[in-house]
């Protein structure tokens, strides 16, 4: 009923496109003609006209901008014609935004209005073109540099954004966090970089995100269903992580970042530079960072929760009337401490493993105030080069992301025998993206496209096998049309997709490893050999789906519109689902899977109100999301209720039910004065586990990993032009309230409730300037947890690492970070080349 609904609306929608289209006049001149070449135009101010200064004018879809000299003036070279978003922002200005037709236009003089409200915010992600936001009807959010850089206390990138409504994070500590949208995470929310989709295992609890976060100036994220230009895996949401855009061109600017956090003694550094010369640009960002194990008052501080890691990237493209060619390579290195949680029983210090029968010693304080990596740690490195290409072609333009990505992930969890790792997957995957953008008649946006990927996993050179080697494809193509009739927009796409394993069978040998270990058998009669075990069986599956979606956003006034949007989406299982037997010493879990399972298909519903006057903002979103098949872990008891162990680990299947997940935000941003800023948001979600037919028993009728209640309060001072040589100022107070999660997944002893708690932060920073106002220091300061509040968070792992027993009256697992207050200092550089072109 739902796929004959959606199928309906596209068909209804397609058949008007159709008509509108026969009524078009379309008989155009078909000459070849070159660019316009170039765009300028000056930028003042609406009330008095007086120059803007330093006002970025961009064109997001062509990857170019540029900056507002002293008379306010900007120069575009290499424009192509063709009609385009042009985008004028500047601090203490209502964000422009208009199409502007290039091949008719040359110049273009804006006018920006004063204003005290964040909006106009444009996105590239999951769109044909750049699309403002409030006329997408895909909730979406997004959250630019200035937001990211006074959220210096966080540990990723993932963290940094995880306080946004409707978005959240499962956490193994400050280092790993898993992205979840609407109650949504792991394979059902997929992370990309510059568009390129991230591969690297995301099953897996005990690995975060392998980004730096130094080297991302931007965040674009779709809370919902986004199978429709994206595939499978993405029927949570999508979250793209931007790197920094061109710089303007005759220009060389880099920066020199540092970044220290008092609770683990985090240090970050981080240097940054970009050149653009005649539509050659270019650019690199080199970090390192490393912390100590975090602590808090409850625990002290807590044993293999330390990291090291080092980034790398470089880019090098052109910008041309053509269009535009990037080239990207990078490296991702982390050390990451495994923690277990376990503890003295008498004196409730953390122990480590010492032996590999299990012995453990009480862990010195010159062991937990260290930065030095334990011996069982785990290394995750990411090797991935990529293309982005955008080529004007006809009336049209082709996008063309190209990626490979080699994640080589090893746990080490032998303490005699530190060099030998337990877990070695090696994951090669090649993706491709390729679409073609253009308008059909009367300015019907049209996107015709194709994306997937093929990936190749390897297990050897290991002594546990959680999963298969395999070797997977995917493919979709697709199509989304969106058109505007006066106050509505409307969009509407539909896709096909295919994804296939096939997983080899293998077998261990349970003691002819080095040192006594399990190796993989590759001899012959595997069947009849001596201490020779079949892992897996070998797996063929291929999966197919629909995916749909149908929105319309109607702009009542320039101050109010209101959205609705039907998706329908996809996930095939991913392979551990599918195949796992086996041990992830990371995670603590012994995992099951089942080659039964069915894909998930989702319906989702979301609707929304906005409203945007001069001194308040305010806006409701609800969604409704029912999911067939859908997959989830429980934990597996014996008889007496105590856990299943299997080799030293805790045992969990992977399980298959209907579902429903539900719930919605509002935010409400009150302006009471230019410069001050009230900001307060409310995110709800609501998991049911719907069963398989029949009543489900209380035990198991929420779903896992469900964020409770969550309120944000801001109250926020912005001072743009500061005093002195003080630019650019801002100080906030925060408060953070997280109430009891009682509707936990109790079966099975799965998930325990969740006692509610209040965090309060804090922060200021601002910027100093030159003569010629250019800023030659930058710093931002931010407090997390001032009061040191102990509390444990129901989307923490830690939660539920520790012994399996406690004692009466102590509270089993690991407590959430105390107090941490970071100061981060920037020291941007820049000089013109003096080469720009004519």
């Amino acid at each position: 009923m739902k796929l004959k609904l959606i199928s309906s609306l596209l068909l209804l929608f397609i058949g008007f496109s159709a008509f509108a289209n026969a009524h078009t006049v379309t008989t155009k001149k078909a000459a070849v003609e070159e660019a316009v070449g170039t765009l300028t135009g000056t930028v003042t101010d609406k009330t008095d006209g007086k120059p803007v200064i330093g006002a970025t004018v961009s064109i997001p879809d062509l990857h170019t901008g540029a900056i507002t000299d002293v008379n306010g003036k900007y120069v575009l070279n290499h424009v192509p014609r063709g009609v385009y978003l042009v985008q004028v922002s500047y601090l203490g200005y209502a964000t422009f935004n208009q199409k502007v037709d290039l091949s008719k236009t040359s110049v273009f003089d804006v006018k920006l209005q004063a204003s005290s409200l964040e909006a106009g915010e444009v996105v590239v992600t999951g769109v044909s073109k750049a699309t403002e936001i409030k006329r997408s009807p895909v909730p979406m959010v997004a959250v630019g540099k200035t937001y990211l850089e006074q959220r210096a206390a966080s540990g990723n990138i993932i963290d940094q954004i995880a306080n946004l409504p409707g978005v959240s994070a499962v956490t193994t500590g400050p280092n790993i966090s898993k992205p979840f949208i609407h109650g949504l995470g792991y394979n059902r929310v997929i992370t990309l970089q510059d568009g390129i989709r991230q591969e690297g295992q995301q099953w897996g609890d005990e690995h975060g995100i392998e980004v730096d976060q130094n080297s991302i100036d931007r965040v674009e994220i779709i809370k919902g269903p986004a199978s429709l230009t994206y595939g499978s895996d993405a029927i949570g949401g999508v979250v793209n992580l931007i790197t920094p855009a061109p710089v303007p061109e005759g220009k060389i600017l880099g920066s020199v970042q540092g970044i220290y956090g008092t609770n683990q003694g985090l240090l970050n550094g981080s240097f940054r530079l970009q050149g653009n010369q005649n539509g050659l640009v270019w650019g690199t960002v080199i970090s390192a960072k490393e912390a100590k194990n975090y602590q808090n008052q409850q625990d002290g501080r807590v044993y293999a929760t330390g990291y090291q890691e080092k980034d790398a990237r470089v880019m090098v493209g052109l910008n041309k009337s053509w269009g535009y060619s990037y080239f990207h390579a990078s490296v991702f290195d982390d050390k990451q401490d495994i923690p277990d949680g376990s503890r003295d029983s008498l004196t409730r210090q953390f122990t480590k493993q010492i032996s590999e029968d299990g012995a453990t010693a009480i862990v010195p304080e010159s062991e937990l105030n260290t930065y030095r990596i334990p011996t069982l740690h785990q290394r995750v490195q990411l090797y991935r080069i990529y293309n982005n290409s955008n080529f004007i072609l006809g009336n049209g333009n082709l996008l063309v992301n190209l990626g490979y990505q080699l994640s080589h992930r090893r746990e080490y969890t032998h303490p005699e025998y530190g060099d030998i790792p337990g877990l070695n997957l090696h994951l090669h995957t090649y993706t491709y993206d390729i679409k073609y953008n253009f308008n059909i008649g009367n300015d019907y946006e049209t996107t015709f496209g194709v994306n997937g990927q093929y990936g190749k996993n390897t297990i050897d050179g290991a002594t546990d096998f959680p999963i298969p080697a395999y070797h997977q494809f995917d493919i979709g193509p697709f199509f989304v049309i969106k058109k505007s009739f006066g106050k509505l927009d409307l969009s509407a796409g539909a896709r096909f997709d295919s994804r296939s394993f096939t997983g080899n069978a293998a077998y261990v040998d349970t003691i002819g490893g080095p040192h006594g270990f399990p190796q993989l058998y590759t001899g012959p009669n595997p069947a009849t050999a001596p201490n020779v075990a079949s892992q897996f069986d070998a797996l063929s599956k291929t999966f197919t789906g629909f995916s749909g979606s149908f929105g319309a956003t109607y702009n009542v006034s320039d101050q109010f519109l209101v959205k609705a949007n039907l998706a329908r989406g996809f996930r095939a299982p991913s392979i551990a689902e599918l195949s796992a037997n086996g041990p992830d010493p990371g995670s603590q879990i012994y995992h099951v899977g089942d080659k039964n399972f069915k894909p998930e298909f989702s319906f989702q519903q979301d609707i929304g109100a906005f409203l945007t006057l001069p001194n308040i903002s305010a806006s409701v979103e609800l969604f409704n999301n029912e999911i067939s098949n859908y997959i989830f872990q429980q934990q597996e008891l014996n008889p007496d209720g105590s856990p299943v162990i299997t080799q030293g680990y805790n045992t969990f299947t992977y399980v298959q039910s209907k579902a429903r997940i539900y719930g919605g935000e509002v935010n409400v941003d009150l302006h009471p004065l230019p410069w001050l800023h009230f900001e307060n948001s409310l995110s709800l979600t609501y998991g049911e586990n719907k069963g398989n037919g029949g009543p489900v028993a209380d035990s198991l009728k929420y779903l896992p990993f469900i964020p409770p209640l969550h309120t944000h309060s801001e109250l926020r001072g912005n001072f743009n032009g500061g005093f002195g040589d003080f630019k650019n100022l801002y100080v906030f107070v925060g408060f953070d309230h997280y109430s009891a999660q009682n509707r936990f997944f109790a079966a099975y002893g799965t998930e325990t409730a969740t006692a509610g708690y209040n965090l309060l932060s804090a922060g200021f920073g601002g910027n100093i300037v030159n003569k010629a106002g250019q800023p030659v220091l930058k710093l931002f300061i931010e407090g997390t947890n001032l009061a040191n509040v102990n509390y444990q968070s129901n989307m923490s792992r830690l939660k539920y690492f520790g012994n399996p027993t406690a004692p009466d009256g102590i509270n089993h697992g690991i407590f959430n970070m105390g107090r941490n207050i970071s100061f981060k200092v920037v020291v941007p550089f820049g000089f013109n080349t003096g080469k720009k072109s004519s």
